[in-house]
C-alpha cells in the first residue's frame, strides 16, 4: 500500500519503535549498562527461548549471551552448545552461569545482565517477570504472559513498576512488529473498509508434541516437560497459540472485549487419553466489544482433512480485509499488503536498536490484556457460561496457588486420579470464579 500507511506513521498506536535491519544506529556505542555491550540472560531454553537468543544476537547490537536458566540442566546446556556453534564468542556462558530448577531464574537474572528473555511456560512467567523488574532489568517476554486472572494482575502490577523505572518491556506478539500488519491495521483504523462491525480469527492447525514419561520422573517433572498438556502451566491452546489472532482482532478494534461465551471439548487429542493431557482440542468463542460488535474465534488442533487456517479477518461497512494480507473495499480492486519481515526477528531488531538509542517502549499492558482475552475465552468454553471481563479479572480462579515455592519435587496443581486420568473442565459444571 502506498497511501501513507507506513510502519513509521503507526508507531504510537502499535507500541513499537521503528528499527529495520538496514538502519544505521543513531548513536553507536551508546547503550545501557555503561558498557560497550548488552548482556543477555535467557530464562527458559525451549524453542522460543533459544530462538529469541539467536535473533537478539542477529541484531546490529553488540549483544552477548552470558547466562541461561531452565527447569532441566540438559536443556540449558544444549542451548548454550547450539548457540555457541552459531554465534561463537557472542555466547559467553561458562558452566557456573548455567542454572537449573524452577527457581533458577533468580540466579540468571542476578548474573549482571541488562536484558532478560523470559520464555518459560506461561504459568511461571508472572513471578519471573516481577523478579526481573524489581531487579531493574529490561525484559523481553514471550506470550502468553500468564494462565489465570491472578497471574495477569501480577504482570500488570509489575509492569507499573517497570514504567516507573523506565524499563524496556517487549512482548512476543510479533505481528505488531511486522510491516504488513502495521500498515494494514493503520489503514483499517483510518477507515479503509468503513466501520469494523465483525471480526473472525482462527488458529486451526494440527496436533502438538508429547514427551513420554520416564520412570525416574516426579509428577512435576513430567508435567513441566509436557507443559503444553496441562492447564495450570500452559493455559490451553487458546492462550498458547490462538492469542496471536485474538491480539490482532483487539488491535484492529483498539479495545478489549467486555464478555465472552463459548464452547469446546477434547475428544480427539491423544485419542481421548486423559492420562496424558487435560487440555481441549477445540474451542469456539463469541467475544463482545464495548461498542456491541463481535469477534468470532476458532481454535483447534486436529489433523487429517480438517479445515486448517491461521488468520484474522475484519468485516466493515465498506469492505473486508484479511488482516496483514489484503484489503478489499466493496466494488474496488483488492489491495495487497507489502513487507515480508520476519516478525520474530524484527521484534528483536526493534528492541535492541531502541535500547542502543536510549529509547524505551513498553508493551506489557497489551501483552497482559491480550493474554486475558484468551483466558476469558477459555473460561467461557470451560464453563459454558457468559463470562464478563470485570468479574473474571477480579475473581477468576488461581490455577497455580503457591507457585513461587514450587520445586521439581512438589505435587503440581493437577494430579491424576486413581485411574491415572487428569481432571478435565466440564461445561455446565465448571465454575470460572472457583
Amino acid at each position: 500500500m502506498t497511501k501513507g500507511s507506513t510502519r513509521r506513521t503507526f508507531l504510537a498506536q502499535s507500541g513499537a519503535v521503528l528499527a529495520v535491519p538496514s538502519l544505521k544506529l543513531a548513536t553507536p556505542g551508546v547503550h545501557i549498562g555503561g558498557r560497550d555491550e548488552i548482556r543477555v540472560a535467557v530464562v527458559g531454553c525451549g524453542g522460543r527461548g533459544s530462538g529469541a537468543a539467536d535473533q537478539i544476537m542477529n541484531t546490529k547490537g553488540n549483544t552477548r549471551l552470558v547466562a541461561v536458566a531452565d527447569a532441566f540442566a540438559d536443556n540449558a546446556r544444549n542451548t548454550v552448545r547450539n548457540l555457541k556453534r552459531i554465534h561463537g564468542d557472542k555466547v559467553d556462558v561458562p558452566e557456573e552461569r548455567i542454572f537449573a530448577g524452577l527457581d533458577a531464574y533468580k540466579a540468571a537474572i542476578d548474573s549482571g545482565v541488562d536484558v532478560v528473555v523470559i520464555a518459560t511456560p506461561p504459568g511461571f512467567k508472572p513471578q519471573q517477570f516481577e523478579y526481573a523488574v524489581k531487579a531493574g532489568k529490561h525484559v523481553f517476554m514471550e506470550k502468553p504472559v500468564a494462565v489465570d486472572a491472578p497471574g495477569v494482575r501480577r504482570v500488570l502490577a509489575a509492569n507499573e513498576i517497570a514504567k516507573q523505572k523506565n524499563l524496556m518491556v517487549a512482548i512476543g506478539l510479533q505481528r505488531r512488529h511486522e510491516e504488513k500488519y502495521v500498515e494494514c491495521v493503520k489503514a483499517l483504523q483510518d477507515g479503509a473498509i468503513g466501520d469494523i462491525n465483525l471480526l473472525r480469527v482462527y488458529w486451526n492447525g494440527g496436533g502438538i508434541w508429547y514427551r513420554d514419561r520416564r520412570p525416574d520422573m516426579t509428577e512435576m517433572q513430567f508435567q513441566v516437560n509436557n507443559w503444553y498438556h496441562f492447564i495450570w502451566v500452559c493455559g490451553d491452546q487458546i492462550c498458547e497459540q490462538h492469542i496471536h489472532n485474538l491480539d490482532v482482532g483487539c488491535w484492529v478494534k483498539d479495545m478489549y472485549p467486555v464478555e465472552a461465551n463459548g464452547m469446546g471439548g477434547g475428544e480427539q487429542r491423544m485419542g481421548g487419553d486423559r492420562t496424558k493431557s487435560q487440555i481441549f482440542d477445540h474451542t469456539f468463542v463469541e467475544y463482545t466489544f464495548p461498542d456491541g460488535t463481535k469477534m468470532y474465534s476458532q481454535g483447534r488442533h486436529l489433523g487429517g482433512r480438517a479445515f486448517q487456517q491461521v488468520a484474522e479477518f475484519a468485516h466493515g461497512s465498506k469492505g473486508v480485509a484479511n488482516v496483514g494480507g489484503w484489503i478489499e473495499p466493496f466494488g474496488q480492486e483488492r489491495l495487497r499488503m507489502r513487507g515480508g519481515s520476519n516478525g520474530h526477528q524484527q521484534e528483536q531488531h526493534d528492541m535492541i536498536e531502541a535500547l542502543m538509542r536510549g529509547e524505551i517502549y513498553n508493551e506489557g499492558d497489551f501483552g497482559a490484556n491480550s493474554t486475558f482475552t484468551a483466558i476469558l475465552g477459555r473460561e467461557a468454553c470451560y464453563s459454558g457460561r457468559v463470562v464478563g471481563w470485570d468479574e473474571l479479572m477480579q475473581g477468576g480462579r488461581d490455577l497455580c496457588p503457591g507457585i513461587d515455592n514450587y520445586t521439581l519435587d512438589t505435587d503440581p496443581p493437577a494430579m491424576p486420579g486413581p485411574d491415572g486420568r487428569y481432571p478435565v473442565p466440564v461445561p455446565g459444571v465448571y465454575d470460572p470464579l472457583g
